[in-house]
């Protein structure tokens, strides 16, 4: 891999960095996340539905999943993809891989994700279909956000529901943006 290659993520690493340690106090009550999470049930694959757009996570990606599932040392390892289409036809599979903690077992939806040792930040739960079909991902900043499913498509009248929990929990709406599927031809 090339060193400019290495260097667009760090940069991106530290530009999300500086975003979160310089999140703006707003007058709104303080982040609410899901009072419990059974990891177990929440390991397996997620699709991204919609988010806000981030220096990290590349624009044009379509069928962006995540997938967790736990390590040896109990750990949870973050597997994030999506396909990003290239110039002339076709598709580019991009991959990373992370790592998720509890830090207090007594809020078990607020974790830490790292992709860059010892870098992590939070990831928490704000919202879980008792079913664990759709959950959606936030940061007590407000930075970042992530609508997930289960499934590749969501029904509107869950969609719509979601974005009135999101918008009650302090969210700014115009800012989220649908993720595509990806097309119904497979990825070269």
């Amino acid at each position: 891999m090339s060193i400019a290659r290495l260097f667009k993520p760090m940069l991106s690493l530290c530009l999300w960095l500086g975003l979160i340690s310089t999140a703006s106090a707003a007058s709104v009550a303080p982040l609410q996340s899901v009072p419990t999470l059974d990891l177990q049930l929440y390991t397996g694959t997620w699709y991204e539905i919609a988010s806000y757009p981030t220096l990290f996570q590349a624009a044009d990606c379509v069928g962006t999943t995540a997938t967790y599932s736990f390590n040896p040392d109990g750990s949870i390892k973050v597997f994030n993809q999506c396909y990003r289409p290239q110039n002339g036809g076709g598709w580019q599979l991009e991959r990373i891989e992370g790592r998720a903690r509890v830090p207090d077992p007594a809020l078990p939806s607020r974790l830490k994700v790292s992709f860059f040792p010892p870098f992590d930040g939070d990831y928490w739960v704000i919202a879980l279909d008792n079913n664990y079909q759709y959950a959606v991902v936030g940061h007590p900043g407000r930075n970042f956000l992530w609508i997930l499913s289960r499934q590749p498509q969501m029904a509107p009248e869950t969609y719509s529901a979601l974005l009135d929990q999101i918008a009650a929990q302090g969210y700014d709406l115009s800012r989220l943006r649908r993720t595509p599927a990806l097309a119904s031809r497979q990825p070269a």
